[in-house]
């Protein structure tokens, strides 16, 4: 009898498609009213305004119709990915990336866990810095040869570099898209309490990183060369793509935090690193198209698994039923004691990101709803925010409705669930620091 394989990728995404359809025939349909935020331009719930309306569930036309229209959605996340994996793949075919790398490593050869540690923190800080994610996908290729050649799982390097990043932006005090916009939203100082974020950032990133470095090396059947042959010095071409790369990255942070770069700005800079990259490391005019065109074809299938992960929303969107979720959710909570309220926060905004897997989405929908009430029970605004920075920023590294998540694993070849199974004792830990900074911010904050 032929044995049960765990379902495919996409097989999955469709499955919570499918189950956002059924929810919307279960879970009464009902909206809050919405206004405009001056502070943020955008829009948000108005707190007491919720009501029951008529039930609308979704048809299986509707459902089968959210598949493209939820690709064409994000589209320009889309986009980006195969920008930035077409530009990476440019860069590695030059052999810029195996000349570096192979530098690099020769000269961490006795202390690998040094360099792993070095690069966690790396994406830790871009993750801190601009909510880095899907920017990843692009790079597996780049971390599987990294992986190979210190003798690392891919299991862990995957783990190391978007656990690292996630818990950068989770735990972090700068993260654009959560907590600087959820602190907008609530109306306290931007960058307030950010000593108190860090202390637990450092906290739970050395513990990912410890963690991630010693069992990705107990895992791993590769060896790693003993005695690694000394590379040749980098050519000038190889530097001076290399260094490219990195402007590329500085100039991409710099116009996140201070001139509102979106997706379509980075896809540009990227799409110039690109073509530069190509021609500079002598792949012609034409050799650089072909290539840009190979890469682009690597990561299809992981753009369109970003692209269902959106069709989920859009399918509980159109039954109307997430203000419904969130009412169920956040209610309750009003009557119950501080250190109980807050954790029922936390936990709720975990829940509450399956099935709105945008943190910045979930920001200004749950924010408005929940500084009232913080305010009615005397809890402090700036723990409902890291109830929610927590809560949203650590279930990135769980929900199957996280598009990036997917995306990454798709690209890496690991599936699903042997990403569960490797990674659920950490992320169960990095919970539990950030369910004991909640409690501690009840008291301090």
């Amino acid at each position: 009898m032929k044995r049960l394989s765990f379902p495919h990728p996409m097989i999955i995404m469709l499955a919570f498609v499918a189950l956002a359809t059924l929810l919307t025939y279960i879970i009464p349909s009902g909206i809050y009213e919405r206004t405009m935020d001056p502070n943020t331009g955008r829009e948000v719930v108005v707190q007491g305004s919720y009501s029951q309306i008529p039930n609308n569930p979704v048809g299986i036309g509707k459902m089968v119709l959210s598949v493209p229209e939820g690709i064409i959605e994000g589209a320009e996340v889309v986009v980006l990915i195969l920008i930035i994996g077409g530009a990476f793949y440019v860069v590695e075919k030059t052999g810029a990336f195996q000349a570096g790398l192979e530098s690099l490593i020769f000269r961490f050869s006795n202390a690998k866990s040094l360099l792993l540690a070095l690069v966690g923190i790396l994406f830790a800080a871009a993750g801190a810095l601009n909510g880095l994610q899907e920017e990843i996908i692009a790079m597996v290729p780049l971390l599987l040869i990294l992986s190979k050649k210190i003798g690392y799982s891919k299991t862990s390097i995957v783990g190391l570099c978007l656990g690292s990043a996630l818990i950068g932006g989770a735990f972090g005090p700068s993260n654009p898209f959560s907590v600087i916009l959820a602190q907008k939203v609530a109306e306290v100082p931007v960058f307030s309490a950010g000593l108190y974020r860090m202390v637990f950032l450092l906290i739970a990133l050395l513990f990912w990183v410890m963690y991630m470095i010693r069992n990705g090396r107990e895992e791993n059947q590769l060896k790693a060369e003993k005695d690694p042959v000394k590379p040749e010095k980098l050519s000038s071409a190889h530097q001076l793509i290399l260094t490219i790369v990195a402007i590329t990255f500085a100039v991409m942070i710099y116009g996140l935090s201070n001139w509102d770069w979106d997706y379509n700005e980075m896809s540009a800079i990227f799409f110039v690193m690109g073509l530069s990259a190509g021609i500079i490391g002598k792949l012609g005019i034409n050799g650089t198209a072909k290539t840009y065109s190979e890469g682009f074809a690597e990561l299809i299938f992981a753009g369109i698994i970003v692209g269902l992960a959106r069709s989920i929303y859009l399918v509980l969107e159109e039954g109307q039923v997430i203000d419904t979720i969130i009412y169920g959710l956040f209610t309750p909570l009003e009557n119950l004691p501080l250190a109980l309220s807050a954790l029922g926060m936390m936990f709720s905004q975990a829940l509450l990101h399956v099935p709105v897997p945008s943190t910045s989405g979930q920001a200004v929908l749950t924010m408005p709803l929940l500084t009232p009430i913080a305010d009615l029970i005397g809890l402090s605004r700036q723990v409902v925010i890291l109830a929610y920075q927590y809560g949203a920023g650590i279930m990135d590294l769980v929900t199957p409705s996280n598009g990036g998540l997917m995306a990454i694993l798709a690209a890496a070849g690991v599936s699903y669930k042997d990403w569960i199974s490797f990674a659920w004792k950490p992320i169960l830990v990095i919970f539990c620091i950030a369910a004991f900074s909640v409690i501690l911010g009840v008291w301090i904050l």
